[in-house]
């Protein structure tokens, strides 16, 4: 056994007459991942001795002294000359063992009252996952802004659509690289929306059952940029559903780069030609010389599956837990922090990659009305003519196949033949038999048309504004 008393400085041993086992404080022991909420915790207490002062019990001068104090300690931890020790449980213990350095035990130790980790840890991985949405929904506006960009740049430009993978109609590549804007601009959505529920401050809720002291929480809320403290005690120190919402967007901004990622990947191979990487954003083999790896995409594809790891672990912490506080919780902080961490790397060089994208027009436009892609266009063709689509449907159907057999596309169908499939096969349908006028007659709300895709390009551009040169 360890004694309390040596080396240990953890917060909670008044009660115990023998300090914790080696193997509890290593287990216990959360400063080396929870250290990066210093900063927070710092933030967290100028606030609380606030609402002691306000309360009460701080004089003027003490508060002073303290502030003062937390602002030295603050100056230290950024600093790197005051960092965490082996003996230090948590983020909380290592800071309260600074502020006693610096300000004395006896001022020092007036901190801790009307307050417990349980209050100051919820609030704490609110203020940074507040911070850190900032941040990462600034790096998938810059993605967007991208985006929009290079659609700008292509605007004109025809390509396969596809569905079930198989070529289906063709579309813009503008419009193609804008449907992988949407689900972004979704995503920075659901960040401000997450906001709402997140900007609560669980200061205040103490233990599980607020405090005695009479503090007034809005002090601190206040302090700390939150529109107000939480409304249930319980449910704010025992809650972690703001933490799992964080997860579950950013696992889902992981899957909407994967989506990408995948097309990227598809379209860099030999077979499909359709753009060529830059050398800044690709690798190279170590025994093939003439390899040009897609290894961004195929990261951002592999970080998905990280990212709905650390979602999937942390769901499955939470599910069995009953009220209040559970040392379970302990485990929130580390998925979310690697979803943080894997965004914050993983954006900038995705966004860099697809900035530097060369796309091979040439062949995107010969392989646009490949694969009878504008069949469709002659069915709708047909119902135009008061051809019920039933019967629409089955003439291209037809003429669909009288192509394979004779290997024809369906604009090299002589006249004849299509007056022998159907007499409603007229010469007129071979207007409709372009890719420029498939492409052009599609205007309807959110179609591949070149108004519609300049509507989108418009909208946009309010999110996500075009960058200085």
């Amino acid at each position: 056994m360890t004694s309390q008393g040596s080396g240990s400085n953890a917060l909670w041993g008044s009660r115990f007459e023998g300090g914790p086992s080696d193997a509890l404080v290593a287990l216990s022991r959360s400063v080396h991942f929870d250290w990066r909420l210093a900063n927070y915790d710092i933030a967290g207490t100028r606030a609380h001795i606030k609402s002691l002062l306000s309360a009460g019990y701080l004089t003027t001068a003490e508060h002073e002294k303290l502030d003062r104090s937390l602002v030295e300690l603050q100056d230290r931890v950024n600093q790197g000359s005051f960092v965490a020790k082996q003996s230090d449980e948590d983020v909380h213990s290592a800071l309260e063992r600074g502020l006693i350095e610096i300000a004395g035990a006896e001022l020092g130790g007036k901190v801790r009252a009307g307050r417990s980790r349980n209050d100051q840890i919820a609030t704490l991985i609110r203020s940074y996952l507040r911070d850190q949405a900032n941040v990462i929904a600034t790096l998938v506006t810059d993605l967007v802004e991208v985006l929009v960009s290079r659609a700008e740049e292509h605007l004109g430009v025809a390509m396969p659509g596809r569905t079930h993978f198989q070529h289906a109609q063709p579309v813009q590549l503008s419009h193609h690289l804008l449907a992988h804007a949407w689900p972004l601009v979704r995503d920075l959505e659901r960040l401000q929306d997450w906001l709402k529920r997140a900007n609560l401050s669980p200061y205040g809720a103490g233990a599980l059952a607020g405090n005695t002291l009479g503090l007034d929480p809005n002090i601190v809320a206040r302090e700390l940029g939150f529109v107000a403290p939480t409304q249930n005690s319980i449910d704010a120190t025992a809650s972690r559903d703001v933490v799992a919402e964080f997860s579950f967007i950013a696992a889902l901004i992981g899957i909407n780069l994967s989506r990408f990622a995948e097309e990227i990947i598809i379209w860099a191979s030999a077979e499909f030609d359709y753009i060529k990487l830059h050398d800044a954003y690709s690798t190279g083999s170590s025994i093939m010389p003439q390899k040009k790896n897609p290894d961004i995409a195929e990261l951002a594809r592999g970080k998905a599956g990280r990212l709905i790891g650390d979602l999937t672990g942390l769901l499955a912490t939470l599910k069995g837990l009953p009220l209040a506080y559970n040392r379970d919780l302990q485990e929130d902080k580390e998925p979310v922090f690697d979803a943080v961490d894997t965004l914050t790397v993983l954006l900038p060089a995705f966004t860099g990659m697809v900035a530097t994208l060369e796309f091979n027009r040439n062949r995107l436009e010969l392989l646009a009305p490949a694969g009878f892609s504008l069949a469709t266009d002659v069915a709708e063709w047909l119902v135009k003519q008061r051809v019920p689509f039933r019967d629409a449907h089955e003439i291209t159907g037809k003429l669909v196949s009288y192509c394979e057999q004779h290997n024809l596309e369906l604009h090299e169908v002589p006249d004849a033949e299509m007056a022998a499939i159907s007499t409603h096969l007229t010469p007129e349908v071979r207007d409709v038999l372009t890719v420029g006028g498939s492409i052009k007659a599609r205007a309807g709300a959110g179609g591949t048309a070149l108004p519609r895709v300049l509507d989108q390009i418009a909208a946009l551009r309010k999110i996500a504004p075009k960058r200085e040169a």
